[in-house]
């Protein structure tokens, strides 16, 4: 029986499906909605045997991912990167040519097959996203209070977070007009606050859960949302064969261009998620920077400085923290006072 490949170019609306033979012949097209059921139904009424099912990585794939393969289809979910590149040679970009372009490229095998998260991980970063959310409308309430109050000027100045609500009122009181137009919006950064605080412990349960968060954790200047952002985006830490693949997989690594006799080594190349760069470079600055304790990690990371500089040492830091987070020795840290809960965490 003749083989078929099938790609999808999925919207939230419609998805066009086109699938083509191992001769790169078109066989069957169409559009319908996109439903797994009903992309399971077509494909059935088809009555071809398929081979690989293509599906490209966006916002709604791992919930069309997993609801296709629960159905049997050999799906794959393909690098946008590498989809983006075979695309662009086509002339006029219509959905249609979209989905017949992955699929002849699928056919040809060029293509890198990426991992789709399993739903414990989407909800840790669900939880990650949204506290990180409610903290910057919090900041933003802050600031446009203290904007509001500056043309009269009343001047917050530096405080603490603590301390907000009652410098505020202190600065309005008197002034009838103002401390009603003032008032709600103290409450309702009051609110936020208070819904950050219950984000932060659920991070905090969640990081102290996880054997790979416990782990990162022993290291002074790691603390839960580092571990967690870490945790909910590697999911499966066995998928990595070798820890050096962590830095690379993160875009930590710096690129490299050669052509002729040019050989450049340029900046890192930022391949993943920003929000798995940041949170480790944050505590890799920590460790160089604030942490007054010697250990070996932050030993090496000043010697690297020295010759490179901080922001590339802080960048090697980070890398070694990722592989700290999949199995790799937590020696680095040293031994004062850590043994135990080395092995705990082991």
């Amino acid at each position: 029986m003749m083989e078929f490949y099938a790609g999808l170019d999925v919207s939230l609306e419609a998805t066009n499906i086109c699938a083509v033979d191992g001769d790169s012949n078109v066989g069957r097209e169409a559009k319908l909605e996109t439903d797994p059921d009903a992309i399971e139904l077509l494909l059935a009424e088809w009555g071809i045997h398929l081979k690989r099912v293509d599906l490209g990585a966006f916002s709604s794939s791992a919930w069309l991912f997993t609801a296709l393969a629960d159905k049997g289809l050999p799906v794959i979910c393909i690098e946008t990167r590498h989809a983006k590149a075979a695309l662009n040679a086509i002339l006029n970009k219509t959905h249609r040519n979209d989905a017949e372009g992955v699929t002849q490229m699928m056919r040809a095998g060029w293509f890198r097959a990426v991992l789709v998260k399993s739903e414990s991980a989407q909800t840790l970063r669900a939880l990650l996203v949204g506290r990180k959310t409610m903290r910057g409308k919090m900041l933003d309430m802050e600031n446009m209070i203290r904007g509001l109050l500056c043309p009269l000027g009343l001047k917050v100045g530096e405080i603490s977070v603590g301390r907000f609500d009652a410098r505020v009122r202190d600065l309005v009181a008197g002034k009838k007009e103002l401390e009603a137009i003032v008032a709600p919006l103290l409450d309702a950064r009051n609110a936020m606050r208070l819904q950050l605080a219950k984000l932060y412990r659920m991070v905090l349960t969640a990081a102290r859960s996880d054997s790979a968060g416990r782990r990162m954790m022993i290291g002074p200047g790691v603390g839960a949302l580092v571990a967690l952002t870490f945790r909910a985006t590697i999911d499966n830490p066995a998928r990595f064969k070798k820890s050096t693949n962590v830095g690379a997989h993160f875009g930590l690594t710096p690129r490299r261009y050669q052509s002729g006799q040019a050989d450049r080594i340029g900046s890192i190349s930022k391949c993943s998620d920003e929000l798995t760069r940041a949170m480790p470079h944050e505590a890799a600055i920590a460790i160089l920077t604030r942490i007054p304790k010697n250990f070996k990690l932050r030993l090496w990371g000043l010697r690297l400085a020295r010759k490179k500089g901080l922001k590339r040492a802080a960048t090697a830091v980070a890398v070694l923290l990722h592989k700290i987070g999949i199995g790799g020795s937590t020696s680095q840290f040293g031994a004062s006072g850590k043994r135990g809960r080395v092995a705990a965490a082991a």
